[in-house]
């Protein structure tokens, strides 16, 4: 669990200050970062050993973002001071102590050092460790007209890599073989610096609302709870320093906002979205998506103005873990449900399964509903293994025993303590799901630009090349199936066909660019040797 998520702030205010003129001097680069070379030279002030310092580190950086913030400097200040003390250092020291009763750390000779140098005014840091100064400096690199190589002196954390990374060899090669057309619009730096997501899907009245309510422990402005669709749009919500409702239009086009992107959904979308923000501890961690009542039944028929499979694989693509809620009394996978499960193909580590509202049956009854939840879910995800499902009741009302007996309520709590440490655990493996996504990105970005340039290898110099092209597009499963047996590349990572064909038929393949080699070796040295020379370091300096 993210020790900084669970006490955040925690130190004594009378250290504040303090910790604030130590931060400022062991912040070599000015940039807002403790980075690993850094910790070293500050943290071997304390006289703990090499093996105590190597915990303090990785309890603080628990991100694994390879730098500390300030929250994050504070926590490592206050272990150092326990350890001092003859505490062992372990996850739960700091949920376990007061921390007005903590004293700032023992840094021996510091006082003298402190006095001879000359500190620089404190910048302006905000509250995932980065200064505004960086934040500009990287913001330069995602500019149309940067063309400069970025130094690695630039680089101070794994975000900052995957930002130089993606610029210099990954963003190319998507702009050439029109990627952002295709699979997915050009990674934006509020995006890199996003913090994790969590969307809520499911029919109607299945308790996402109530959900998000639970956890916040109050109501996010402009939330509807009731029987019937009450939540009509997608709403994103997410921390600030006031309550407040923004529409949907103003929230695409905030540069400091990852949700750009769904500009490509138009008018009739963005008047269905809104962001939705207050100020709350878990929010300045996590940020949630909930989203309108799937529909069954006759209300199918009713089209949606906009295309919602399209925003939900878009979202899906963003988050770091998607609840698919159901009922006792919804167990029924409707057409439009169905599209939406299969919009989440390549996304299956992301879900998770709740059972919702568990508590309304007996347990003869919950029995027979979760075989039959089991039974519709095979169907429609079609893998051999078994889906975990959590079974709750997710609520702020007591869980009814009358109804459950006292094995179903201990089975309830448990389970509820099963997916809130899966939710509280993702904070900390925000970084790591960062590296995953762009690495999954950047192999869906290599084969489709195979993909692209052997379709405009396939065309004709002069004659016929309508009619060679409608013939690519109909065979586009056999085009697939020799693009992959030519360069060796693995079936699974190909895109759908249908979806793939359907946007195929706009363009002239022979304004298709042809194959460039070197860019794709570009993005397999990035894979094979970047990403693995950035983790490696950033990594626990005392490795």
């Amino acid at each position: 669990m993210d020790i900084l998520a669970v006490r955040q702030t925690n130190y004594a205010k009378r250290d504040e200050h303090l910790y604030k003129k130590w931060f400022d001097y062991a912040d070599s680069d000015g940039d807002g970062r403790i980075t690993g070379t850094d910790a070293v030279n500050f943290f071997s002030l304390s006289k703990l050993s090499r093996a105590d310092l190597k915990q303090v580190w990785a309890l603080a950086d628990s991100k694994r973002q390879g730098f500390l913030g300030f929250q994050e400097f504070v926590a490592a200040m206050q272990i150092i001071s326990l350890a001092q003390t003859g505490s062992q250092i372990d996850g739960d020291m700091l949920q376990k102590i007061d921390m007005d009763d903590v004293s700032a750390p023992v840094m021996e000779g510091l006082d003298q050092i402190l006095a001879k140098s000359k500190l620089r005014p404190a910048d302006d840091v905000n509250e995932n460790g980065t200064s505004a100064q960086l934040q500009s400096t990287t913001a330069e690199w995602f500019t149309a007209k940067n063309t400069k190589k970025i130094p690695l002196s630039q680089v101070t954390s794994v975000i900052d890599g995957l930002k130089k990374l993606y610029v210099e060899k990954l963003k190319p090669l998507e702009t050439t073989y029109l990627f952002q057309d295709f699979v997915s619009s050009p990674l934006t730096e509020s995006e890199f610096d996003a913090k994790p997501m969590i969307m809520l899907l499911g029919q109607y009245s299945t308790g996402k609302t109530t959900f998000i309510k639970h956890l916040l422990k109050a109501s996010y402005p402009g939330a509807h709870i009731g029987p019937e669709p009450t939540t009509d749009r997608f709403v994103v919500v997410m921390g600030g320093t006031d309550s407040r409702s923004v529409p949907g239009n103003t929230i695409a086009v905030q540069a400091d906002m990852p949700f750009s992107g769904l500009t490509k959904f138009g008018s009739a979308f963005l008047s269905k979205f809104e962001c939705s923000q207050m100020p709350n501890p878990l929010l300045q961690h996590i940020t949630f998506v909930d989203t309108p009542g799937v529909l069954s039944g006759e209300k199918q028929r009713t089209q949606r103005s906009y295309d919602f499979t399209g925003v939900t694989e878009w979202f899906a693509a963003k988050c770091d873990l998607i609840l698919l809620l159901f009922d006792p009394h919804k167990l029924d996978i409707s057409d439009e449900f169905k599209r939406v499960i299969g919009s989440l193909r390549g996304h299956d580590d992301k879900i998770r399964v709740v059972l919702n509202k568990a508590d309304q049956v007996d347990t003869q009854q919950l029995m027979r509903v979760y075989g039959a939840l089991m039974w519709s879910l095979g169907k429609v995800l079609n893998t051999p293994e078994v889906m975990r499902v959590y079974i709750g009741s997710f609520n702020d009302k007591p869980i009814n025993d009358r109804a459950v007996g006292p094995i179903g309520k201990e089975l309830f709590e448990r389970e509820q303590e099963d997916l809130l440490s899966d939710l509280k655990d993702i904070p900390r493996k925000a970084c790591d799901r960062r590296i995953n996504e762009f690495v999954k990105r950047a192999r869906a970005a290599k084969i489709h630009a195979y993909i692209i340039g052997h379709l405009r290898k396939e065309m004709p110099a002069m004659m016929g090349k309508v009619k060679v092209q409608q013939r690519l597009i109909d065979n586009l499963e056999d085009e697939f199936a020799k693009i992959q047996r030519e360069h060796h590349l693995p079936a699974g990572d190909f895109p759908n066909v249908e979806h793939f064909r359907d946007v195929l038929t706009g363009y002239n393949f022979d304004k298709f660019e042809k194959l460039k080699p070197k860019m794709i070796q570009a993005v397999d040295d990035m894979l094979g040797y970047d990403i693995p020379n950035l983790l490696k370091k950033f990594r626990n300096p005392y490795d």
